[in-house]
């Protein structure tokens, strides 16, 4: 048998990554409606759960909760297609409005001897890129969905899949007892995680959506859901919704009103961010920053705007999925954020505390032991 050096078989994995990586890449227009279909069955997978626990058969819970979603998907697409064509034709007056206000901003800053030009400003920030970046990004999530039918018929056969999936992966992987329940606890995982970050996503963009349709800024609906739709990806996601709908806020109702907005979008991400989803998700399943922008830019590059929107929660599963195996889990470290490693690292001193006292505890034993036995020849002496 021919034996294979550790360098061989380095350069053998990377060469097998960086072929996986370019096949999913050419075949990413059918990889990413499967991905879409996947986390649309996480997402139902727990209300139809319910609704079984509530005696009603599963074909029945899930014929009813396909139905829901596909009118929900019907209205929505209809709202945010037409808010989509209207921002998009008044783009050219924004971008004219913009413009005044930075020419107005640069004579002022002449006046007090700080010289820029508007070659220079448009070199640093461009206000056609920022408006055409959200045109873009809605655009290309609204042409993935625009095929619902399949998308919605392979969401119907993976969740009639739901209850026998997990058998399976017991059987093809292994059957023994340990095996079964790291399984039972990714998949638990996934699907919690899945669960509350679409509730907590949900949540903020109809709180930002109904400040924003309260204070009166045009094309709301737009600025809720890209709110939602970028919560998914922590800390730089809300900082991105929120640039559009502070520009348009200030075009419109002045800068009163867009400071009032950068506070409602900092205070709403904080609270849910910070205190809502810890409450529910329990322990922190929380990515570095830098795993967070590098993931953004990888999945981005590999399957386009849904890559980008899907990035965190494909990380995440990524990471869960390492930190169930033993061989994994020192990847899925170097992956967690800080407080996961101050967490980590107390474990590992609660761990090497226990097994000091138990040593102690089991050398005063000893002692007492061979104390004991020597009581034991003194007396027989």
């Amino acid at each position: 048998m021919v034996s294979v050096s550790t360098a061989g078989r380095t350069a053998l994995y990377f060469s097998a990554f960086v072929i996986s990586l370019a096949g999913i890449k050419e075949a990413a227009p059918i990889v990413v409606p499967f991905l879409l279909s996947l986390f649309v069955a996480i997402i139902c997978n727990p209300a139809i759960n319910y609704l079984e626990r509530k005696r009603m058969p599963r074909g029945l819970a899930i014929t009813f909760v396909i139905v829901t979603i596909f009118s929900l998907f019907i209205v929505l697409g209809g709202v945010v297609g037409a808010a989509v064509n209207d921002f998009s034709k008044a783009i050219p007056t924004y971008e004219e409005q913009l413009s005044e206000q930075i020419t107005w901003l640069i004579e002022w800053l002449g006046k007090h001897d700080i010289k820029l030009s508007m070659g220079e400003v448009r070199g640093y920030f461009d206000p056609a890129k920022v408006m055409n970046l959200v045109t873009t990004t809605l655009s290309g999530f609204s042409s993935v969905l625009g095929n619902i039918f399949l998308l919605l018929l392979t969401v119907v056969f993976m969740l009639a899949e739901g209850q026998v999936f997990p058998k399976k992966l017991h059987i093809a992987f292994d059957d023994s007892e340990q095996t079964e329940k790291k399984l039972d606890h990714f998949l638990s995982m996934v699907n919690r995680y899945m669960a509350i970050k679409t509730m907590v996503s949900l949540g903020t963009g109809i709180v930002i959506g109904t400040v924003l349709w309260a204070i009166g800024v045009q094309f709301y609906v737009l600025w809720a859901l890209l709110a939602f739709l970028l919560n998914y990806i922590p800390n730089i996601g809300s900082i991105i919704a929120a640039v559009p709908a502070v520009i348009l806020t200030f075009l419109q109702l002045g800068a009163g009103y867009a400071a009032a907005v950068v506070g409602l979008f900092v205070s709403v991400n904080m609270i849910m961010g910070n205190v809502v989803e810890p409450r529910f998700m329990g322990r922190s399943l929380g990515l570095s920053t830098l795993v967070v922008f590098l993931s953004l830019i990888f999945w981005g590059w590999l399957l386009g705007v849904v890559g980008m929107l899907l990035s965190v929660p494909l990380t995440m599963i990524l990471k869960i999925a390492l930190e169930n195996s033993e061989d994994g889990r020192w990847f899925a470290i170097l992956l967690s954020s800080d407080q996961e490693v101050a967490a980590f690292e107390q474990t590992n001193i609660d761990k090497s505390n226990a097994q000091q006292a138990e040593g102690s505890a089991s050398s005063k034993d000893v002692n007492l032991n061979s104390h004991s036995s020597e009581n034991d020849s003194s007396n027989e002496t």
